[in-house]
Protein backbone atom coordinates (compact mmCIF):
# COMPACT_ATOMS: atom_id res chain seq x y z
CA UNK A 1 0.00 0.00 0.00
CA UNK A 2 1.87 3.62 -0.40
CA UNK A 3 2.51 5.51 1.74
CA UNK A 4 0.51 9.24 2.10
CA UNK A 5 2.99 11.84 0.92
CA UNK A 6 3.25 15.34 2.40
CA UNK A 7 3.55 18.25 -0.58
CA UNK A 8 4.72 21.70 -0.09
CA UNK A 9 3.23 24.26 -2.79
CA UNK A 10 6.06 25.41 -4.58
CA UNK A 11 4.23 28.13 -6.16
CA UNK A 12 1.27 30.65 -5.41
CA UNK A 13 0.03 30.48 -1.12
CA UNK A 14 1.97 28.99 1.29
CA UNK A 15 0.10 25.39 1.77
CA UNK A 16 0.83 21.73 2.51
CA UNK A 17 -1.36 18.84 1.25
CA UNK A 18 -1.89 15.17 1.58
CA UNK A 19 -3.69 12.42 0.04
CA UNK A 20 -5.22 9.95 2.82
CA UNK A 21 -7.19 6.95 2.53
CA UNK A 22 -11.17 7.50 3.49
CA UNK A 23 -10.52 5.61 6.88
CA UNK A 24 -11.66 6.86 10.35
CA UNK A 25 -7.78 6.54 11.04
CA UNK A 26 -6.75 8.97 8.61
CA UNK A 27 -8.04 11.57 10.99
CA UNK A 28 -4.96 10.98 12.94
CA UNK A 29 -2.77 12.28 9.87
CA UNK A 30 -4.15 14.90 9.28
CA UNK A 31 -4.45 16.36 12.72
CA UNK A 32 -0.72 15.93 12.43
CA UNK A 33 -0.73 17.99 9.40
CA UNK A 34 -2.29 20.83 10.59
CA UNK A 35 -0.60 21.09 13.34
CA UNK A 36 2.96 20.66 11.69
CA UNK A 37 1.82 23.61 9.40
CA UNK A 38 0.71 25.94 11.66
CA UNK A 39 4.08 24.85 13.80
CA UNK A 40 5.79 25.97 10.64
CA UNK A 41 4.10 29.63 10.07
CA UNK A 42 4.59 30.21 13.65
CA UNK A 43 0.45 30.01 14.00
CA UNK A 44 0.38 27.58 17.33
CA UNK A 45 -2.49 29.58 18.85
CA UNK A 46 -4.46 27.77 16.05
CA UNK A 47 -3.44 24.29 16.26
CA UNK A 48 -6.35 23.08 18.82
CA UNK A 49 -9.23 24.39 17.07
CA UNK A 50 -7.64 23.77 13.17
CA UNK A 51 -7.07 20.02 14.36
CA UNK A 52 -10.68 19.66 15.80
CA UNK A 53 -12.06 21.00 12.88
CA UNK A 54 -9.29 19.09 10.39
CA UNK A 55 -10.89 15.69 12.46
CA UNK A 56 -14.82 16.97 11.40
CA UNK A 57 -14.01 17.40 8.00
CA UNK A 58 -12.23 14.15 7.57
CA UNK A 59 -14.85 12.34 9.95
CA UNK A 60 -17.73 13.63 7.38
CA UNK A 61 -15.56 12.79 4.13
CA UNK A 62 -15.51 8.91 5.21
CA UNK A 63 -19.04 8.84 6.66
CA UNK A 64 -20.46 10.46 3.49
CA UNK A 65 -17.88 10.79 0.39
CA UNK A 66 -17.09 8.29 -2.72
CA UNK A 67 -14.28 6.22 -3.51
CA UNK A 68 -11.16 5.21 -1.63
CA UNK A 69 -9.33 8.71 -0.86
CA UNK A 70 -9.49 11.78 0.12
CA UNK A 71 -7.01 15.60 0.29
CA UNK A 72 -6.30 17.25 3.41
CA UNK A 73 -5.37 20.96 2.57
CA UNK A 74 -3.72 23.46 4.84
CA UNK A 75 -2.92 26.65 3.21
CA UNK A 76 -2.12 30.62 4.61
CA UNK A 77 -4.36 32.80 3.18
CA UNK A 78 -2.75 35.68 5.32
CA UNK A 79 -0.58 36.61 7.77
CA UNK A 80 -2.85 35.24 10.19
CA UNK A 81 -5.38 33.10 8.61
CA UNK A 82 -5.77 29.44 7.46
CA UNK A 83 -7.53 27.50 5.27
CA UNK A 84 -8.07 24.28 6.23
CA UNK A 85 -10.02 21.85 3.68
CA UNK A 86 -10.89 18.33 2.77
CA UNK A 87 -11.63 17.26 -0.82
CA UNK A 88 -13.38 14.00 -1.48
CA UNK A 89 -15.58 12.77 -4.72
CA UNK A 90 -18.89 13.26 -3.76
CA UNK A 91 -20.92 15.92 -5.11
CA UNK A 92 -23.38 15.79 -2.05
CA UNK A 93 -22.82 19.11 0.25
CA UNK A 94 -22.48 18.62 4.07
CA UNK A 95 -25.66 20.20 5.57
CA UNK A 96 -26.21 21.12 9.12
CA UNK A 97 -28.81 19.36 11.30
CA UNK A 98 -30.02 19.55 14.95
CA UNK A 99 -28.04 16.90 17.07
CA UNK A 100 -30.43 13.89 18.45
CA UNK A 101 -30.50 13.34 22.31
CA UNK A 102 -27.23 11.51 23.61
CA UNK A 103 -26.54 10.94 20.12
CA UNK A 104 -23.25 11.64 18.98
CA UNK A 105 -23.91 12.68 15.28
CA UNK A 106 -24.86 16.32 13.98
CA UNK A 107 -22.98 17.99 16.22
CA UNK A 108 -19.60 18.24 13.67
CA UNK A 109 -20.57 21.20 11.35
CA UNK A 110 -22.13 23.15 14.83
CA UNK A 111 -18.41 23.02 16.11
CA UNK A 112 -16.79 23.80 12.96
CA UNK A 113 -19.36 27.03 12.44
CA UNK A 114 -18.29 27.67 16.34
CA UNK A 115 -14.70 27.39 15.50
CA UNK A 116 -14.16 29.17 12.24
CA UNK A 117 -13.84 32.63 11.30
CA UNK A 118 -15.89 31.29 7.83
CA UNK A 119 -16.58 27.85 6.36
CA UNK A 120 -18.14 26.27 3.28
CA UNK A 121 -18.38 24.27 0.31
CA UNK A 122 -16.82 24.41 -3.13
CA UNK A 123 -18.41 22.22 -5.92
CA UNK A 124 -16.16 20.67 -8.57
CA UNK A 125 -16.64 18.88 -11.45
CA UNK A 126 -15.32 15.86 -9.63
CA UNK A 127 -16.79 16.38 -6.43
CA UNK A 128 -16.12 19.17 -3.42
CA UNK A 129 -13.89 20.62 -0.84
CA UNK A 130 -15.15 21.36 2.12
CA UNK A 131 -13.48 24.50 3.65
CA UNK A 132 -12.45 26.59 6.96
CA UNK A 133 -11.02 29.82 7.58
CA UNK A 134 -9.47 30.46 10.90
CA UNK A 135 -7.56 33.76 12.14
CA UNK A 136 -5.10 34.26 14.38
CA UNK A 137 -5.16 36.47 17.36
CA UNK A 138 -2.63 39.24 17.35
Amino acid sequence: MPQPTTRARPTGRPGYSEILPRRPESAGTARLLVRVALAAWNLDDLAEDGALIVSELVSNAVQHARRDSIRVVVERTALRTVRVAVADFSRARPVPRAPGDGGEDGRGLILLAALAADWGTDERRWGKVVWADLEGRG
